[in-house]
């Protein structure tokens, strides 16, 4: 099942207090990016994040759940209604996610 344009509009505009975030469209769901670095997805009207330390610290019940079949597992954003918490975790997670790969 792919996602609507819909969820990934009202998770955008929940982020919309950060500056520098950017989407695109891959297989029918959509990898989302702060400052240039992925932090998650929307699969399957899941706002999806990697799950690195400050983020699983700061949602310590979160669900993991696979984005799509033979992928690693993510943590489930339950509180996608909070925008102070979303900006938040993304500050929180920005520090210990892997730079860009240079395209050659």
């Amino acid at each position: 099942m792919a996602s609507c344009r819909e969820y990934l509009d009202f998770i955008l505009d929940q982020l919309s207090e950060l500056e520098d975030i950017s989407y695109r469209a891959m297989m029918g769901e959509y990898i989302i990016y702060y400052r240039g670095k992925v932090i998650g997805g929307i699969y399957d009207d899941r706002f999806l994040v990697k799950p690195v330390k400050s983020a699983a610290a700061m949602m310590p019940a979160a669900r993991r759940e696979l984005p799509y079949g033979g992928a690693k597992e993510m943590l489930l954003v339950d509180d996608v209604e909070n925008r102070e918490f979303l900006r938040k975790l993304l500050e929180a997670m920005y520090p210990e996610l892997p730079a860009p790969k240079k395209k050659k």
